[in-house]
């Protein structure tokens, strides 16, 4: 027999986001509270912070990535320049 899909209204969602978010509980807490599954919340938690522009958790930001790849290259170009430079000795 086939399993049938909780559907939950918008303002569900965004108040339990917001209780992970503003009250500072887990999300394995606030699911278990709400009493939905924890793998659910976690989506809902990570829809809004990329509607947001937030990071997930150990991940940079879109525009701190791009900076660190070019931190990247200039260090690599400059280690070249460096290995690349005739040493002087006296």
């Amino acid at each position: 027999m086939a399993e049938t899909r909780r559907r939950f209204h918008p303002e569900f969602r965004q108040g339990a986001v917001r209780i992970v978010r503003e009250a500072g509980k887990s999300i394995a807490q606030v699911a278990r509270d709400l009493e939905i599954n924890s793998g659910t919340l976690a989506n809902w938690v990570k829809q809004d912070r990329e509607a947001r522009g937030e990071a997930a958790a150990g991940q940079l930001p879109e525009d701190e990535r791009a900076e660190l790849a070019r931190l990247r290259r200039e260090n690599a170009e400059l280690a070249m320049e460096r290995d690349d430079a005739p040493m002087f000795v006296k």
